[in-house]
């Protein structure tokens, strides 16, 4: 990758988990909090407060990947950004459950994820983009597990109203990386793409569904996990991230030599499909060993794994098989489904485990992966490295190097 390259990438995959953090940074402490609140004692209202942020996201998504194929990635990310910080504000001055919801709505809003992915796509040569969506999804494990460690810390520190505050903040420091530290990229005069013909690409399809089945996973298995870690490991909340962390961390160093071999050697479909692999057994193994703390922390570390592939090579397919005027809407529809598999499986997830107990959310999640998996395996279309064409001679890569021209 070239140095514009990495440091595009690195503001991006930046800017996407402090994203992340509003949703993660509040889901250790949030319900100890929502007491002190009015309204706060009834549990659909505090589940909602949590999930409102996922819900309003996804709505935002698809239109706002529209608007940055139309006025630019820049001004919309900047538009976000400025949007969810005020919903940050008014949710730290809330007293109220109903504030606060209203506060996460306007966080969730700030709908970024697609303009920020389309903008990798736009500042990256195809035979590096899955290296830069990698740093994107590391960011997601990496944000997940800080969230952990430094959730409790803050709470006691700055209270819940502090932390909503920070992340007022940091996205207001955002906004400045944005307008002065992110390369620009030439505008391209590309023919117009309706919507219907991203709607209509099966390939894109496939891959939508692998995403809610991903992040759907993910929240319904962090309903009961952190309760498996307090009841059969011993271990208290407050030091879970003594796991999260290092099984986080190993697993982004074990994603980077299945990237280099799926990009390098054109191993992508293989890497792709063994990660799948990898959840749906994951996923049976927490339904059979979730009472053994040894086997507990080993299958945590493999759905991070499987997590930090499928997350670096599944944007990047998206931005090379949806039609170039089109990647912002592709990844539109690709972060609301996103979006909607992380509130589905939260609300779902903890209905299963409180109705049909805590194994019904592994064989419900299993058998998306199994689903995904056929789909995967019956791809018809999954785009391997591309030649590489020589720098001198290629406007392509002259366009890419100095990163995309609607930001």
């Amino acid at each position: 990758m070239s140095a514009l390259e990495i440091r595009s990438s690195v503001i991006l995959a930046l800017l996407f988990a402090l994203r992340m953090l509003g949703l993660f940074l509040i889901l250790p402490v949030f319900a100890i909090y929502a007491k002190t609140l009015a309204g706060g004692d009834q549990a659909w209202l505090v589940g909602l407060a949590l999930g409102m942020y996922g819900l309003t996201n996804a709505i935002g998504q698809i239109p706002l990947g529209i608007a940055s194929d139309k006025y630019g990635r820049r001004p919309v990310i900047l538009i976000g950004l400025t949007v969810f910080a005020i919903g940050a504000v008014i949710a730290a001055l809330s007293d109220n459950i109903t504030w606060v919801i209203v506060g996460r709505a306007l966080q969730g809003g700030g709908a970024i994820s697609a303009a920020i992915t389309a903008w990798i796509a736009d500042a990256t040569r195809e035979e590096h983009r899955t290296k830069a969506m990698a740093m994107v999804g590391g960011s997601i494990g990496l944000t997940f597990a800080l969230s952990m460690v430094v959730a409790p810390i803050l709470f006691s520190a700055i209270g819940m109203k502090g932390i909503f505050l920070l992340t007022g903040v940091l996205p207001l420091l955002a906004i400045l990386v944005v307008m002065f530290m992110l390369p620009k990229v030439p505008k391209q005069t590309l023919p117009r793409v309706p919507l219907s013909e991203v709607l209509k690409n099966t390939d894109l399809m496939r891959l939508n569904f692998g995403v809610f089945a991903l992040h759907f996973s993910q929240s319904a298995m962090f309903v009961v996990v952190p309760s498996a870690l307090v009841h059969f490991a011993d271990l208290p909340l407050a030091q879970h991230w003594k796991v999260y962390l290092p099984v986080v961390l190993a697993s982004f160093i074990g994603m980077l030599p299945l990237i280099y071999v799926a990009e390098k050697h054109g191993k992508i479909k293989a890497v792709f499909i063994a990660a799948i692999t990898l959840l749906l057994v994951v996923q049976c193994g927490f339904w059979e060993f979730l009472t053994q703390p040894v086997m507990l922390i080993a299958l945590l570390f493999g759905f991070f794994l499987a997590f930090n592939v499928l997350e670096a090579s599944q944007p990047s397919l998206v931005s090379r098989i949806a039609p170039p005027a089109a990647k912002g809407a592709a990844l539109g529809i690709y972060n609301t489904i996103q979006s909607l598999g992380l509130f589905s499986g939260s609300l779902l997830g903890a209905w299963m485990s409180g109705h049909l107990g805590q194994s019904s959310v592994f064989v419900f999640s299993a058998f998306l992966c199994l689903a995904w998996l056929i789909i995967a395996v019956n791809m018809k279309k999954i785009p391997g490295r591309p030649h590489k064409a020589a720098p001198a001679k290629s406007s392509s890569d002259t366009a890419t190097a100095t990163a995309a021209a609607s930001n």
